[in-house]
């Protein structure tokens, strides 16, 4: 776990991709743990927690991407709010695979799997802390 060097200064990990999603949730700490288990997250970065347990930043890789978390902070004008009007999207080959990852660690099933119009596999699921996630599976080439 990367937090600060031994001078104090933080090194930031690289973001992977052009636009990252940053999500607030509550309990960034356990909803990146979650995500380790269910979407094979890694962990690039956190800051501590404060004295109530919450962190500002934590920094996820997942499917060679950058997801960015932190807790609510409602005393700066920061408070939750349920998720709602977005989902995040994985695009995959082994739809299988993730989605039995991600169902075993406890996801809730939105829309399951299935062949799209579009020719895409697809599929819905609602993480513990609320996040609707979506996985599609590009149709191969012919």
């Amino acid at each position: 776990m990367d937090t600060a060097t031994e001078t104090g200064t933080m090194q930031m990990p690289p973001v992977k991709n052009g636009l990252l999603p940053y999500i607030t949730v509550d309990g960034a700490l356990k909803a990146a743990e979650f995500y380790k288990r269910a979407f094979g997250a890694e962990q690039a970065f956190v800051v501590p927690p404060d004295e109530n347990g919450r962190t500002m930043h934590v920094h996820l890789y997942i499917n060679g991407s950058s997801v960015m978390l932190s807790d609510a902070y409602p005393e700066h004008g920061h408070p939750f709010q349920k998720h709602q009007g977005f989902s995040l999207q994985l695009v995959i080959d082994d739809i299988d695979f993730w989605w039995e990852r991600a169902v075993q660690a406890g996801v809730e099933v939105v829309m399951p799997v299935q062949l799209m119009f579009w020719g895409d596999r697809y599929g819905q699921l609602r993480d513990p802390f609320g996040v609707l996630w979506a996985m599609n599976a590009p149709a191969k080439a012919s």
